[in-house]
């Protein structure tokens, strides 16, 4: 299963994101990926900053993880053919969430009991020269070729506000989990959001955080309605982690540890919908195709489209399969 942690800078996504990441070890197989701006999921789960900075970047691997994706798929002439939207088709590699294959050699670390991948950091060669949203390029093509199922959770820290908008990587989950504060700039962010959101069925939940009363839970309820799936209480524990002081989740106040549990119970309860993941996938390559990638490449992208493949499991005693 797929998830997003998305909301305005300095909600607490990240925070919590790494909280329900750990929430999550020893549920299922689980792989963390930072693709925020600000990359501070690493210290977040308890690295410190300086093994946080030696953590591979996905974007300095981007040939390497387009070379093995690519695999024997007719449909794609070279890896400098590939793009972030590319879909997979017949011959591509597929990644599993628990497995040992070489983009996870070289991509990921494990980082306080968690398997985890970074886009990397916005660095003094971008700057006027660059767009962020290339790095996160590369989770985008991890996730369309990615074959997870439940039981199997891939957790993805997500820029803040709107930004995931710039691509079509907001469709990529089974479950998205916007964090909202009590205030009508965090409520701002979600409007935006799941109206963006809503002509493409994603399966939107709202996690209130920094909640010290009922008038916040009744001010979140006034502006989110039935979007509010639970919240998150002023928490002492969570001032110690973002001074630098990861505990135990055992340390967590019991009312917030219950909050991980509702929200794992909500990702295990959501369907999965390869048909849609796949459709919304052939769209956004065929927008970003049309739009310069075609002008890119020199080549015409549209046709990587494979319209017999659909990723998912077989319909058959073989789970870890793709059919058509």
């Amino acid at each position: 299963m797929k998830v997003a942690f998305v909301g305005k800078g300095g909600s607490g996504k990240t925070t919590l994101a790494a909280m329900f990441t750990r929430h999550l070890v020893g549920r299922g197989p689980v792989l963390a990926i930072d693709a925020d701006i600000n990359q501070h999921l690493a210290v977040a789960l308890g690295a410190s900053a300086s093994v946080a900075a030696q953590l591979p970047p996905l974007g300095e691997h981007l040939p390497e993880i387009k070379e093995y994706l690519r695999g024997t798929n007719p449909r794609i002439g070279s890896a400098a053919e590939m793009v972030k939207t590319t879909p997979p088709g017949a011959g591509s590699r597929l990644l599993r969430v628990a497995e040992d294959n070489p983009v996870y050699t070289v991509c990921v670390r494990n980082v306080g009991g968690v398997r985890l991948a970074a886009t990397g950091a916005f660095t003094a060669e971008d700057l006027g020269v660059s767009c962020y949203h290339s790095k996160v390029g590369a989770v985008e093509l991890l996730l369309n070729h990615l074959l997870d199922g439940p039981g199997e959770y891939v957790v993805v820290d997500m820029t803040a506000g709107a930004d995931s908008f710039a691509s079509g990587l907001f469709t990529r989950f089974d479950r998205t989990f916007l964090v909202c504060e009590p205030t009508l700039r965090s409520v701002g962010v979600y409007r935006q959001y799941a109206g963006n959101a809503r002509d493409y069925g994603v399966a939107l939940s709202v996690v209130g955080n920094k909640v010290e009363d009922a008038s916040d839970v009744d001010f979140l309820r006034e502006h989110v309605g039935p979007d509010l799936l639970t919240w998150v209480s002023r928490s002492a524990y969570v001032r110690r982690a973002e001074r630098g002081a990861v505990e135990p989740l055992s340390q967590l106040e019991p009312a917030n540890r219950a909050v991980l549990a509702q929200l794992a119970d909500a990702v295990d309860g959501t369907v999965q919908d390869w048909d849609a993941f796949t459709r919304h996938a052939h769209e956004f390559h065929r927008r970003n195709a049309a739009a310069w990638a075609n002008d890119r490449t020199g080549v015409d992208l549209t046709a990587q489209i494979d319209p017999d493949f659909r990723l998912g499991p077989r319909r058959s005693s073989v789970p870890d399969a793709v059919s058509a």
